[in-house]
């Protein structure tokens, strides 16, 4: 794979300047100066692109706080990719303009590495034309937006398994009890239209943890699933949201494991937002998120055998909104962008596409209370 950008310099373009938008722009700035100190490499954030006035007028506000240079502001990625301002390009639109906007950035005569925010798209025909027009540019490398893997106690968790300490993973339980959706720019992520639906926009990012934990590819989900609490009293242009606040979800692996998903969006009132229990035929281990801690023992060893640790990163120079994951999914793209070709990103578009499809395989199982099988949302 040809380098789009000299190894030396790396010019970033973020498309869609809302608060994630923000958030990659604070993670920028703070390894900008961290690489530019140890790797001899600049990292500049030269350009931003946002049909929404106030939300450029955020980022550029952004941007002086932090002591970055004036980025140019476009109103449109078309044009900020014409512009030849940028060598990689974060996309952290809403979720229903990803699709558009990573097959122009794909399509686009300049190459132009790509950090596309999570879900990849919001139906899988969409992931899918995306992967496949990306196979048509060896030049360009698109890394998405999966940074759970990161945290510090998953990534310790992650290495647990890895190294064979809980021996064959059986079963992966993860539970994410927290508060209600955000408020977005026009309310975009109150409809299942939009945001892909729940299990889609916010959990992928667990059927992506369950697939590295199980180190199997996902062939049956089901799932049960509500709008019980949240946003039944809201409006937007006549229409009441659709998006659900409380779910199980139970995947089945090609190799005989199983996962489930608990999830709750009306929980505030948790002294951890994740719990993650991987339960293996030798041993069982567990990350809490945000405490930081790690738990690990043998069946051997019984209760007073397991091992508590607290997991920590000392490359982690932000903690932003993710704990510090952002940070590190930062750190790995641009390794990615200077190894010119040698490694590909560390969660490639596969990695997107089977996370999405686990989630619209559970919207439709929720919609027809069935099983619904990986063959019949992926298709041929």
């Amino acid at each position: 794979m040809a380098t789009a950008t000299a190894a030396a310099e790396v010019r970033y373009g973020i498309v869609g300047v809302g608060m994630m938008g923000r958030e990659h722009l604070h993670n920028l700035a703070h390894l900008a100066a961290e690489v530019e100190r140890e790797q001899s490499v600049q990292v500049r954030v030269t350009c931003l692109a946002d049909p929404h006035p106030e939300s450029l007028h955020l980022g550029l506000q952004l941007a002086a706080e932090l002591g970055l240079p004036v980025p140019q502001t476009f109103s449109g990625h078309r044009e900020m990719l014409d512009s030849g301002l940028c060598d990689a390009v974060i996309v952290s639109s809403p979720n229903m303009t990803h699709h558009e906007i990573l097959m122009d950035i794909i399509g686009h005569s300049k190459p132009h590495h790509i950090l596309v925010e999570k879900p990849l798209c919001t139906t899988v025909n969409h992931c899918k034309e995306v992967v496949e027009a990306a196979k048509q540019r060896p030049d360009i490398l698109v890394q998405v937006g999966l940074e759970y893997r990161y945290m510090p106690p998953v990534a310790k968790l992650i290495d647990i398994v890895k190294s064979g300490t809980l021996g064959q993973v059986r079963m992966v339980a993860i539970r994410e009890h927290r508060f209600p959706f955000l408020v977005k720019v026009n309310n975009w992520n109150r409809f299942n239209c939009n945001s892909g639906g729940t299990l889609v926009e916010k959990c992928c990012h667990f059927f992506d943890l369950m697939r590295l934990f199980a180190a199997a590819h996902p062939v049956r989900v089901m799932a049960s699933g509500a709008i019980d609490v949240n946003h039944k009293d809201e409006v937007y242009d006549g229409k009441v949201p659709d998006i659900i606040d409380n779910a199980y979800v139970i995947v089945e692996f090609d190799n005989g494991s199983r996962g489930m998903l608990d999830l709750c969006m009306f929980a505030e009132g948790s002294k951890n937002e994740q719990e993650i229990s991987v339960v293996g035929d030798i041993g069982k281990g567990e990350a809490f998120v945000p405490e930081s801690v790690v738990r690990f023992g043998k069946r051997t060893g019984g209760r007073d055998g397991v091992v508590t640790i607290m997991a920590d990163d000392e490359r982690i120079k932000y903690q932003g909104l993710h704990h510090g994951s952002s940070y590190l999914e930062h750190l790995n793209f641009l390794s990615a962008i200077r190894a010119q070709g040698v490694s590909g990103p560390s969660v490639n578009l596969n990695d997107g596409l089977l996370s999405v499809a686990i989630g619209v395989a559970g919207q439709l199982s929720i919609e027809q209370g069935r099983f619904v099988t990986m063959e019949e949302v992926l298709g041929s």
